[in-house]
């Protein structure tokens, strides 16, 4: 091989070099997931406010239906004001987005299912496109440690007990 072609294969052969000593992603729980998300920027920090994080980074297994930031824009800002007024309301709303077992899309069986938070909630299956009472999922099946987080366009909102 020509010194004039080595030169040039040196900045590719380097840049697998590199890749080849990173460490692959270490697999990380529901709570570590969500934060790592920057579509799930406001639920990551609600979870946080809610006392959530470390019930969501134990053992598990949980499925997360995750509202995605736009989804939290579409809630009026007097329903988020008074969410954020009363931590035991907060807490409730959240834990009504989390099954206690882990439920992947081409699991999921239409009828319903208890929440963490212990009401039911509707699951819906058409094809490839589910659905969680009124909400969408639009990203499913993100893998972590202790269970599994689908992304969906609605916040829901749980009976009042």
């Amino acid at each position: 091989m020509s010194a004039s072609r080595l030169l040039l294969l040196a900045p590719v052969l380097a840049l697998v070099a590199a890749c080849a000593t990173q460490p692959a992603a270490t697999p990380v729980n529901v709570a570590e997931t969500i934060a790592h998300d920057p579509s799930l920027s406001t639920l990551s920090t609600l979870i946080a406010k809610a006392g959530l994080k470390d019930t969501l980074a134990a053992a598990g297994p949980y499925t997360v239906f995750a509202p995605t930031n736009d989804a939290f824009k579409a809630v009026p800002a007097k329903t988020m004001d008074e969410l954020a007024a009363d931590p035991a309301r907060l807490k409730d709303v959240l834990s009504y987005h989390v099954l206690p077992a882990k439920v992947t899309a081409h699991e999921v069986k239409v009828g319903n299912a208890k929440t963490a938070q212990g009401a039911t909630v509707l699951l819906g299956k058409a094809g490839d496109f589910v659905t969680v009472e009124e909400a969408m999922v639009q990203a499913a099946d993100i893998a972590a440690t202790n269970g599994v987080v689908h992304k969906v366009d609605r916040v829901l909102m749980p009976p009042r007990k």
